[in-house]
């Protein structure tokens, strides 16, 4: 089967950053599914594991994001059959879904959305698995009209979890969304996703915020560029207000802890791969998340945040999806769709 994979650590305009290979079709075995992969979408995760040093296995498939229909199930597997289409963002320790064919455990997959295609249904399931468990199982966010009336500030909300996270917060909850923006044209894809308000976030926070009238957020999303906009997050977050980080160890250290202390701040912690990484029951809930989703999507409550198809999926148009992605200016999802001609 064909495959794209990277042997070294590169950089992304070096043409074997990324390369096409042929690989032997895996078989699936206890709750796997074998899926054949219609369209992926590349995210963040992709570019810092590539970007992360070179592979101790000599070589990996990356990945994560994939849409496409089950070809064929392991002998436990309960979930899904053979033609179902699926679509799911895998696990960091196992081969990723930049191949034709791909194994994935079935309780971290959902049905794909009837009407969406495979390349929309591919710019989904990591964005919105992240924002879901960062607003509902992290920060406990209620659901429902009335149900909490908080202010929420997401920062990137141009972003893929970002763009999703609008969606979340506005056609679930009943918090007042405010999202950071500073190109007219990323403000005006935030402001169609549903964010109440659209501040800049190349000007000063407690400035933009004091000016609609929501100094001090209750919660705050700190998606991306977190260790620039640490300083003026902990200066702005309310009183015992909730702080969710995503980008990693390195998020964390970017805040000093006497502003969060003195505030009371809850700080939580978001990775979407931890459940399958580790095993843990609340793994299936992965596969109740996403179908959720994706009869939201249905009765059109909630949107794909695709933007851009680069191309089929090779090794070609990986490395200008990876680009896109690196050069931070990219709105929403860059996916690559079906296969180059054999």
């Amino acid at each position: 089967m064909r495959a794209v994979i990277f042997r070294k650590s590169l950089p992304i305009d070096d043409l074997d950053a990324l390369v096409d290979v042929d690989l032997p079709r895996p078989d699936p075995t206890g709750r796997d599914l074998l899926v054949k992969v219609e369209a992926v979408s590349v995210n963040p995760v992709d570019t810092k594991v590539r970007r992360g040093g070179d592979p101790p296995e000599g070589m990996r498939v990356l990945g994560y994001d994939a849409s496409g229909t089950v070809a064929a199930v392991g002998s436990d597997a309960r979930l899904f059959k053979p033609g179902d289409a699926v679509f799911y963002a895998g696990a960091r320790e196992r081969p990723g879904a930049n191949s034709e064919y791909h194994l994935v455990d079935e309780r971290i997959v959902g049905r794909k959305p009837t009407c969406l295609n495979h390349a929309e249904a591919a710019a989904v399931p990591l964005t919105a698995i992240t924002a879901w468990e960062l607003l509902f199982d992290r920060i406990g966010v209620q659901r429902g009209n009335n149900a909490d009336r908080r202010s929420l500030l997401v920062v990137g909300g141009g972003g893929g979890v970002g763009s999703m996270a609008i969606q979340i917060a506005r056609r679930l909850t009943s918090l007042t969304v405010i999202a950071t923006a500073s190109r007219p044209e990323t403000q005006a894809w935030v402001r169609e996703l549903g964010g109440h308000h659209v501040i800049d976030h190349t000007r000063p926070f407690a400035q933009e915020l004091k000016a609609i009238g929501v100094p001090a957020p209750d919660i705050v999303l700190a998606l991306t560029g977190t260790a620039q906009h640490a300083g003026q997050i902990a200066e702005v977050i309310a009183p015992e207000g909730h702080l969710g980080l995503i980008e990693g160890a390195a998020a964390l250290k970017a805040f000093d802890p006497g502003p969060l202390f003195i505030k009371s701040i809850s700080v939580h912690l978001e990775l979407m791969f931890t459940r399958a990484q580790f095993g843990i029951p609340s793994m299936i809930e992965q596969h109740r998340l996403l179908s959720e989703v994706a009869d939201l999507i249905d009765r059109g409550t909630l949107r794909t945040t695709l933007k851009e198809i680069v191309g089929p999926i090779d090794a070609a148009h990986l490395r200008k999806a990876h680009a896109l992605v690196e050069s931070g200016s990219s709105i929403g999802k860059v996916v690559l769709a079906g296969w180059p001609a054999a």
